[in-house]
């Protein structure tokens, strides 16, 4: 049984009633986060029952030691690790002596959280007994500032219901905190300086090892009924690493008590004095207030929707999935800075380390192409050429490559490679591939050509060399293979001749090659200095050829499909179908052998190569792979159902197409894998973005040109996107009886609908 408990809602997500078995959930669904900084759903006040805190700041981290029982040479020395930050939301709230503790209150009535994605806030709301009777009705709002994006709000409600109270507040910030992951149990932050002020106040502390530094700061507001009671804290407690006010105030049975709190983060990644930008921060909010701060946020989400947004008729629980993922990858990040990336699970926890993978290059860029400024997905590029030297030295040090060949980490906050399971780091190279073919697809999709030559040819040299010498010749075959790699599907490690690994491969030598003629013929400086940059010449471009023009592929004639790898047939090839339910999923239920010897796939792996390169096959060649590998897809990846959503969708499948985009828009919400509680499947939220604009819009670019199939599922009315194709708005709105097309300016763009060319102007219907 999946979860059930949001409540559908097109624009919220939303729970009702109090219940402790949902609060670790409730924590990752209702994150927030501005691009800079973000947080779980933990609550201001005391939670003495079982709570997961997090709160993170986009860029710091921290190598934590690896931890393996049998080192091998080539493990990378550390893990890195995405921190909790320092706390700066905590309000410890005493109402007649009584500690508010939802844990502990004899009654919680009328419990609610509204995560609101239209306007970017977190409310939370209930009425509670408390131990010593009194009865309270407490609303808090929260939300991160996009734009103060160091800053974020806290207002606290209390009234009383049944009689008159003291209510105490004690807002506090606190840098003694704690990794849930920590491998060694280590303390991740030293503090350095504590300052207060009347009403403020700011804890400073660097992390051991990366030495970043961090202030954390919080304003305090104490209001009745609305109004500034303009009170200074009675007593102000501190250790090195924490800052404690306290606030006592008397209020009236109905009356409203509030506290109004102000805090966040500055970082030496930005300031070179964190203090004096905290006060500077402190400053600006205040100025603004809280009502101002509420109206900028919600006039700044307004504006990411009016691009971003997807709408969906007639299926409110697809609606509120599209719109959960689009929320979650904004807040994640917002293309401002070229030092950060998108972690798997964003803001939301710890798992995966924060760290940047492959799922940006495959899954997201797309997604930020098409609805921001080109200059957004080609700081994500841009991300990747700044760590080719990292990914150079990890090729040389590691593989023992030479000549420039590069590897980029499967896991890594710096260019370093930072995962620490073997057959993932050294044999899932097919990672390379995947940042190649980003700068292929944002040059396709842009039509900015000068990334290459400025940047990309470089990482593509790195990569196409790497290729060259990590393929080895087979006299056997007569041919190149490529030995001992885990594709995609990490059930199969160490397997030889990975389909999607080899296609990637030759393709990446191919792609580099032609780059290298069209900067040659084009940007001729640029190619000078490249390739005596990289001690390039003719004679290695020709044996990289010699590898793409001979690299092995297996296949099976009689079923007339690429096998994933050499062997696959000869496995017992059960259909998903008949495996018995109580034993999914198999990742939590069998042992790692049983895993790696069943012909279960975790997640599209010839099927990737399929979505990366549908033009190099016939739909016919997908159809007969796509029956064949679907069949054995347990789909445990959250990477998995998106790409076999757009695929089915291609091939008209189109039940089985919806299934799997409510499967992959609700993965969270509806908790899928069972595994919510630690964060969120951020990166894939980008794929939820594509099962509809490619598949069920069926977009594509071919030939410099948008191509578009419109389709759309029995259970919708209708469906509208918007893309920002080449500095052109297009919208795109399909119901069953015809598709809208709208460009947004007074330049016409000819498009192609169903094969047949159509000019666009302001406005263009199609039946």
């Amino acid at each position: 049984m999946n979860q059930d408990y949001i409540k559908p809602d097109n624009w919220s997500i939303i729970e009702e009633g109090f219940d402790a078995e949902r609060v670790k959930s409730s924590e990752s669904l209702f994150s927030i986060g501005n691009g800079a900084m973000g947080q779980r759903a933990n609550f201001e006040e005391t939670y003495s029952g079982e709570t997961f805190q997090g709160s993170y700041i986009a860029g710091i981290y921290y190598p934590d030691k690896t931890k393996v029982g049998w080192w091998k040479n080539g493990y990378p020395k550390y893990f890195a690790k995405v921190l909790n930050a320092p706390n700066w939301i905590g309000i410890d709230v005493e109402i007649n002596e009584e500690n508010l503790d939802l844990n502990t209150c004899t009654e919680v009535r009328n419990f609610r959280r509204e995560l609101n994605m239209k306007e970017g806030w977190y409310n939370r709301s209930f009425e509670a007994t408390l131990k010593n009777g009194t009865e309270i009705a407490v609303n808090v709002r929260r939300f991160l500032s996009l734009d103060l994006d160091e800053t974020g709000i806290i207002k606290f409600d209390i009234t009383p219901l049944n009689k008159d109270a003291k209510i105490v507040y004690k807002p506090y910030i606190d840098a003694g905190v704690t990794n849930e992951d920590a491998n060694w149990e280590e303390k991740f932050w030293e503090p350095l300086e504590v300052k207060k002020g009347t009403n403020e106040a700011f804890v400073t502390a660097q992390t051991f090892k990366t030495h970043f530094k961090v202030t954390t700061f919080m304003h305090n507001t104490i209001m009745a009924n609305g109004e500034n009671v303009n009170i200074s804290p009675s007593t102000i407690d501190s250790t090195p690493d924490k800052v404690q006010f306290t606030y006592g105030t008397i209020i009236a049975k109905g009356q409203t008590s509030s506290i109004q709190k102000v805090g966040g983060y500055t970082v030496s990644l930005n300031h070179d004095n964190t203090l004096a930008a905290a006060e500077k921060t402190i400053k600006a909010a205040v100025n603004l207030g809280y009502d101002t701060l509420l109206q900028n946020q919600i006039e700044a989400w307004s504006k990411i929707w009016e691009m971003s947004d997807i709408t969906i008729e007639g299926d409110v629980k697809a609606q509120q999935g599209i719109r959960f993922n689009i929320f979650q990858l904004n807040q994640t990040y917002l293309g401002k800075d070229s030092r950060l990336n998108i972690g798997p699970k964003g803001f939301t926890g710890e798992k995966y380390g924060g760290s940047t993978y492959w799922d940006t290059e495959a899954y997201c860029i797309p997604f930020y192409m098409a609805t921001k400024d080109q200059q957004v997905a080609r700081n994500l590029l841009t991300y990747r050429f700044n760590q080719l030297d990292k990914a150079i030295e990890n090729a040389k040090d590691n593989l023992g490559f030479k000549n420039g060949a590069a590897l980029y980490p499967m896991v890594t906050m710096n260019g370093e490679e930072c995962h620490n399971e073997w057959e993932i780091t050294h044999e899932e190279i097919h990672r390379n591939g995947a940042i190649a073919f980003a700068i292929y697809n944002y040059y396709r999709f842009t039509g900015d050509y000068s990334y290459i030559p400025e940047k990309g040819l470089e990482v593509l040299i790195g990569i196409a060399r790497f290729w060259h010498q990590r393929a080895s010749f087979s006299a056997a075959k007569n041919q190149y293979v490529i030995l001992g790699v885990t594709g995609p599907n990490e059930y199969e490690n160490n397997i030889n001749n990975n389909f999607y690994t080899n296609y990637i491969a030759k393709w990446c030598i191919d792609y580099t090659e032609e780059q290298i003629k069209k900067v040659a013929a084009e940007y001729p400086e640029d190619h000078k200095r490249i390739l005596e940059k990289v001690n390039l010449t003719a004679a290695e471009i020709q044996e990289w050829k010699k590898v793409a023009d001979d690299m092995y592929f297996p296949t099976s004639k009689e079923l007339g499909i690429y096998l994933q790898q050499d062997g696959f047939l000869d496995k017992d090839l059960v259909p998903v179908k008949d495996l018995d339910r109580s034993q999914r999923p198999i990742n939590q239920k069998w042992s790692w052998d049983r895993v790696l010897r069943s012909p279960y796939i975790k997640q599209a792996d010839v099927l990737q190569c399929f979505y990366f390169f549908e033009d190099h096959f016939s739909k016919e060649e997908l159809k007969r792979n796509f029956e064949f590998y679907e069949s054995f897809t347990v789909h445990e990846s959250s990477l998995s159902p998106c790409v076999h959503s757009i695929q089915a969708a291609h091939l008209d499948k189109m039940d089985m197409a919806y299934t799997f985009y409510l499967r992959t828009s609700r993965l969270d919400l509806d908790d899928y894998n069972k595994e919510v509680e630690e964060g969120c499947h951020i990166t894939s939220m980008a794929g939820t973005w594509m099962s509809i604009v490619e598949g069920f819009g069926g977009m594509r670019i071919k030939k410099d040109q948008l191509h578009f199939s419109p389709k759309i599922p029995k259970e919708w009315k209708g469906y509208s996107f918007k893309i920002n194709f080449r500095n052109q708005i297009i919208k795109v709105a399909v119901n069953h009886n015809e598709t809208t097309f709208t460009v947004d300016g007074d330049q016409d763009l000819t498009i192609i609908v169903n094969e047949n060319p159509v000019t666009v102007s302001k406005f263009m219907q199609i039946n």
